[in-house]
């Protein structure tokens, strides 16, 4: 059977998402309490929607894993409750503080936690007012000198939308495309001085998001024309005037899927994509 695992999780503390030997990292904290909870024989393995790097947070990040019903039946130890809803409350007992497992349920057929998903929403906080700095909220709010001007940074977001390749805002990795679909990027101030900006795309690639984030912040600093993002685009290698912005500011807030009947078909689709 295929589980699908959602959970929140404070990434300060956490060198990213995938597990690496001898650092602590989200993956690992989480393997590491399936597999003791159900009491399986070789570490837990699981797929995510979306690698997060090191001190970014995720309030929507979604996990699958493949395992025999007898392995799932072992979390209820002698308690009356379902497996699932046994597994959901020992996981949270056994996980520490920063990781927190929303919900578990069998996973529809053909849903793939990467594949399946047809977006990926962040959401990215700076507070550009010393008067807006909340020291509570240091770990997920990025402080800046200067006020930033929203009215033109959305005009500058305007003409990044849509199938684009990203080369420009991304760390090249072998053999992984840059084409992705920008679907949304917006700016707002909200009622407490923050300002928030949200991304959405079909996918991301390595550092894609900051770097979108640090190529409109010298725009609505007024350092930098409203079309300079665009053509930082359209030259399609990264420019080292564009400043990947700290990993603390960024949330995975929410990861999309398509009606249960679509799913297998799109994640074939997007492994082909993928391979291309």
């Amino acid at each position: 059977m295929r589980l699908r695992l959602d959970l929140a999780y404070d990434g300060t503390d956490f060198h990213g998402w995938a597990a690496q030997p001898g650092l602590r990292t989200v993956e690992g904290e989480l393997t590491e309490a399936l597999t003791r909870v159900m009491r399986l024989p070789e570490p837990a393995r699981v797929t995510v929607a979306g690698r997060t790097d090191a001190g970014v947070h995720a309030r929507g990040q979604v996990v699958h894993l493949d395992l025999d019903p007898a392995d799932l039946d072992r979390a209820r130890g002698r308690s009356d409750r379902t497996p699932l809803a046994a597994l959901e409350t020992r996981l949270r007992g056994v996980l520490p503080g920063d990781v927190v497992v929303r919900s578990a349920a069998e996973a529809p057929e053909g849903f793939d936690a990467r594949f399946s998903a047809t977006s990926r929403r962040y959401r990215y906080l700076v507070a550009d007012d010393p008067a807006t700095l909340d020291p509570l909220r240091r770990r997920e709010v990025v402080g800046l000198r200067a006020p930033l001007d929203v009215e033109a940074m959305n005009a500058a977001t305007r003409h990044l939308l849509g199938l684009r390749n990203f080369a420009a805002f991304c760390k090249k990795r072998e053999g992984a495309t840059t084409t992705r679909t920008l679907l949304r990027y917006d700016w707002r101030r909200r009622e407490d001085g923050v300002l928030e900006a949200v991304v959405l795309a079909d996918a991301f690639c390595h550092s894609m998001v900051r770097a979108l984030i640090g190529a409109l912040v010298p725009v609505g600093a007024g350092e930098r024309g409203v079309e300079w993002p665009e053509q930082v685009l359209t030259e399609g290698v990264r420019d080292p005037r564009v400043k990947v912005m700290p990993a603390h500011g960024l949330c995975l807030m929410e990861v999309s899927y398509p009606p249960a009947e679509q799913l297998a078909a799109r994640a074939e689709e997007a492994r082909a994509r993928r391979e291309e």
